[in-house]
């Protein structure tokens, strides 16, 4: 998204760092593919991919909105973050691996059905999770968000569905100002756990076990989604929670946990956030650990 810009290449290189290391190398690796149109055009009408189409710029940059920008590659990595999305949904759900992460960028908790927003352009967790439905048959599908930015796009696109379960843990009051207790959508599907800036993980672990957790075994999913932003780790310079990579573990223990008890251990996990290279790295390493059951 050009130079100083915090969503960057880099990112993606300092998680391959971390997974190079010898507890990860029984882990089944694969490029993410283009995603298939009709797998976008669930989410997105086509109206706004062609628009997409033609705003990436032939040579440097080109600016959707103050934060959001393409370049002359940007839709090749949009078409394959969302193509991951849904590989990975393909293999959990056809039983060819347990739990899967897709490691791509750019993010997309933040894009609406029709717009672009917050450094994301389609939204990859949305895309995965009506794959799964009409793909695969999945009645009800959870998506569990803990980034420190609310995931307002998801929860639009899902706000009228009583099939698709939003859970979010965010920093609030904060960017991009929703994710409120009182939103639930139009079939109360919709769970928001507001955290103030400063919380630590034993804020967010009580989060998960009052507001989250009983919810999502109460729903009963077929499959569960996380959109695994790490920028509420401690050291991460665009939020303001306390978090450290012990407690992303811990919760992604946790939603193990449900998971074997309601889906078969089904889980995909997305990268969304998470902007300090340390911290991402360990904490995507202690995410993955975590979904290996090690």
């Amino acid at each position: 998204m050009g130079p100083g810009h915090p969503e960057r290449p880099d990112r993606l290189r300092a998680i391959e760092r971390e997974l190079e290391a010898e507890a990860f190398q029984i882990l089944t690796r694969a490029e993410a593919p283009r995603a298939p149109v009709e797998a976008l055009r669930r989410v997105h009408p086509q109206s706004y991919l062609s628009a997409l189409e033609e705003a990436q710029p032939r040579e440097g940059y080109a600016a959707l909105d103050s934060d959001t920008v393409m370049c002359t590659k940007t839709l090749e990595a949009i078409w394959r973050a969302a193509g991951g999305a849904v590989a990975a949904v393909d293999r959990v759900m056809r039983g060819d691996a347990d739990t899967a992460f897709v490691a791509a960028r750019p993010p997309g908790h933040h894009a609406g059905a029709r717009n672009p927003m917050g450094f994301c352009f389609v939204n990859n967790v949305a895309v995965a999770a009506r794959h799964a439905q009409a793909a695969h048959g999945a009645e009800r599908v959870a998506i569990v968000d803990f980034d420190v930015h609310h995931g307002n796009g998801t929860q639009d696109i899902f706000w009228s569905d009583g099939s698709v379960l939003f859970c979010s843990t965010h920093q609030a009051p904060f960017y991009p100002g929703t994710g409120g207790y009182n939103e639930t959508g139009e079939h109360d599907t919709i769970v928001n756990a507001p955290l103030r800036a400063g919380s630590t993980g034993d804020v967010f672990q009580e989060a998960l076990l009052e507001r989250v957790l009983p919810r999502l075994r109460d729903f009963s999913p077929d499959l569960i989604l996380i959109s695994a932003g790490f920028d509420a780790h401690e050291r991460d310079p665009l939020g303001g929670l306390r978090f450290t990579e012990e407690d992303f573990s811990e919760a992604t223990k946790r939603l193990m946990d449900v998971a074997h008890r309601k889906c078969g251990g089904r889980i995909v996990s997305l990268l969304e956030g998470g902007y300090d290279l340390e911290g991402l790295g360990r904490s995507v390493a202690a995410h993955v650990r975590a979904l290996m059951g090690a």
